[in-house]
């Protein structure tokens, strides 16, 4: 018995080892095998691009890329692959990529990409096209040729554009640092990187969201709230659009206030709310304008007036950009208004400290009452009646 023991457990040891060897035979798995080749195909496209070498980029596929983002100064740019479908002559592949903007971009942005591909003429892969995957927002390049305008403190990149109007942006934004950092000081990256796509879609498509969600915004910064000190820097997205319809000075108030936005990042979180962070930045882009209250605020009027006064400081909801344009609009002012009523009432230094310490706090509940017991000596109920007077007062409607 225990010799047939032995047989029988050496059977299950061939038996096992020929399990091995047959699943050994065959090498890696097709998929693995083409997601491997496809992922040095794009390492070789993304050094191709970083070396200005038009001839190497070509070599790799649809080479009408090389033109439209060879003028983006770009210190890194890679791809990861991650699942390839497909089978036979034609692929996709599910890519993640990351690239970082020379001199602005302290972390790389990475974006989820699709990439079609074919096989070439020596039985290897070429890139047919490049995409957004499903959901994701676009590149600026992927609408057309990056054209470039370098400011003393800015990095201007648009499409379809001329270049006299980027270098009006550039002008602006130039502008706009030096004015945020007076008012908030100099702790922040004192640059700002504008992105000026050819139309609203364009704008929308690089946001990855509806047109009709920023139909009638000038413009929007993008970037992660309360983020590390090294990450991507935020991108000011510019509608052109509506940013045609302005005047000088509102051209100039909206680049102040997006860049406001840039500079006070790492310090609005959670715990900041709407109010606070788009009145800031409207209190930022409208200092030293000249601008009267009634000016900056003809909602407001017109509510006031009518015996409306705001009953409570703005909730995050009012600031929908898909909503009611009026209510969006009373909102900005509202907040505007207490940001103006802080600095008028207890400093000009007292709204960016009001400011930092509501972020400091990290989580709602309680952040604006202990900055206002904190920072101004008040309570969030007296805080609101003097606002809601603050309003009478300065948009004329009579007290009551």
């Amino acid at each position: 018995m225990a010799g047939r023991r032995r047989v029988r457990g050496s059977l299950v040891v061939a038996l096992c080892l020929l399990l091995v060897a047959l699943a050994g035979c065959g090498g890696r798995p097709a998929t693995d095998a083409a997601r491997a080749d496809v992922q040095r195909l794009l390492d070789r496209r993304a050094a191709a691009l970083l070396a200005h070498d038009p001839g190497a980029y070509a070599a790799t596929g649809a080479a009408d890329g090389y033109a439209r983002v060879r003028a983006v100064p770009l210190e890194e740019f890679s791809y990861r692959v991650g699942a390839v479908h497909g089978d036979g002559a034609a692929r996709t592949a599910d890519v993640r990529l990351s690239y970082r903007v020379r001199g602005y971009d302290r972390a790389p942005v990475t974006a989820a990409r699709t990439v079609r591909l074919a096989r070439d003429a020596d039985g290897g892969w070429a890139v047919t096209a490049e995409t957004p995957a499903s959901g994701a927002g676009a590149q600026l390049w992927d609408q057309g040729t990056v054209d470039v305008v370098r400011g003393e403190r800015s990095l201007v990149m648009g499409v379809g554009q001329p270049g006299q109007r980027l270098r009006t942006f550039a002008d602006l934004a130039d502008r706009a640092v030096p004015a945020v950092s007076a008012a908030w000081g100099t702790g922040w990256a004192l640059h700002v990187v504008v992105l000026v796509p050819k139309s609203l879609d364009g704008m929308a498509a690089l946001l990855g969201s509806p047109a009709s969600s920023y139909r009638g915004i000038a413009a929007v910064t993008t970037g992660e709230t309360g983020g590390p000190p090294r990450a991507p820097a935020d991108r000011i997205v510019v509608n052109p659009d509506a940013y045609g319809m302005l005047g000088a000075a509102g051209r100039q108030v909206v680049l102040t206030h997006e860049t406001t936005h840039v500079a006070t990042r790492a310090h609005t979180n959670g715990a900041t709310p709407l109010w606070l962070s788009g009145g800031y930045a409207d209190y930022v882009g409208y200092r030293g304008t000249g601008r009267t209250p009634s000016e900056v605020a003809p909602e407001l009027v017109g509510a006031v007036a009518g015996g409306d006064v705001p009953a409570a400081l703005p909730a995050d909801a009012d600031f929908g950009f898909s909503g009611d344009a009026v209510r969006l609009a009373e909102a900005y002012e509202g907040g505007w208004l207490a940001c103006r009523m802080i600095a008028g009432r207890w400093g000009e230094e007292r709204p960016d400290a009001f400011y930092r310490a509501v972020g400091a706090h990290g989580k709602r509940a309680g952040a604006v009452e202990g900055a206002l017991r904190g920072e101004l000596g008040t309570s969030l109920a007296d805080f609101t009646a003097d606002w809601r007077q603050y309003v009478r007062d300065q948009l004329g409607a009579p007290a009551g």
